[in-house]
């Protein structure tokens, strides 16, 4: 009977997977290795390219931001120069605008009323007079409502009675009424900011 020792070849067996095993580790660990070296490669490479772009974005902000001030300065140019043009033609409206109110009041004092002020803020006039009785105050306060295409929210502020001294020649004194009125005048265009009508002092009766 021949015996053969099978020992030895065991042994060489399990060496040989053992080298194996770790060539095997070895080899998976450069893989991964690698495979980790190309990742962070192409992450910085993104990471790069997005910084870029990041840079490249907040360059046309900072030019759009320029741009916004730019036409916010222009639009107050304008809204500027829009204010300026509008006074000039209400300026240009308004500029004959007394005329026509002493002409319409002229128009419309009935006899028997004197009107010694006018005085005009904006578009309110204030006028003050006297009369020889009511009656004839309150035919003036109708005729400006009325019938004036220049004067509306006619108001009758004060009316009292006073006694004058006689006129020449006459022995009685003499008894009138004195009045204020308040009253608006419809203006062709909006008054300019900051700007009045000229005021004035008239005196007027109506033929």
């Amino acid at each position: 009977m021949i015996l053969i020792n099978l020992l030895p070849h065991r042994e060489e067996r399990r060496r040989q997977r053992k080298r194996n095993f770790f060539v095997g580790l070895g080899l998976a660990a450069v893989a991964g290795a690698v495979g980790a070296g190309v990742w962070m490669v192409a992450l910085q490479q993104l990471t790069q390219q997005q910084e870029a772009r990041n840079d490249f974005l907040r360059v046309e902000i900072r030019k759009l931001e320029a741009q916004i001030k730019d036409i916010a300065t222009l639009k107050n140019d304008i809204e500027g120069l829009k204010a300026r043009q509008a006074a000039v033609e209400d300026l240009q409206l308004n500029r004959n605008v007394p005329v026509h109110l002493l002409d319409e009041l002229v128009k419309q004092t009935p006899e028997g009323v004197y009107l010694t002020a006018v005085r005009q803020t904006d578009s309110v006039v204030q006028v003050s007079g006297v009369a020889q009785t009511n009656e004839r105050v309150s035919e003036f306060l109708r005729n400006t409502q009325n019938n004036s295409q220049w004067l509306s929210r006619v108001e009758l502020v004060e009316i009292k009675a006073v006694t004058l001294p006689p006129a020449a020649g006459a022995r009685d004194p003499r008894r009138l009424f004195e009045f204020s009125m308040r009253m608006t005048v419809k203006l062709p265009g909006a008054p300019a900011a900051g700007a009045s009508a000229p005021s004035g002092a008239a005196s007027a009766r109506a033929a």
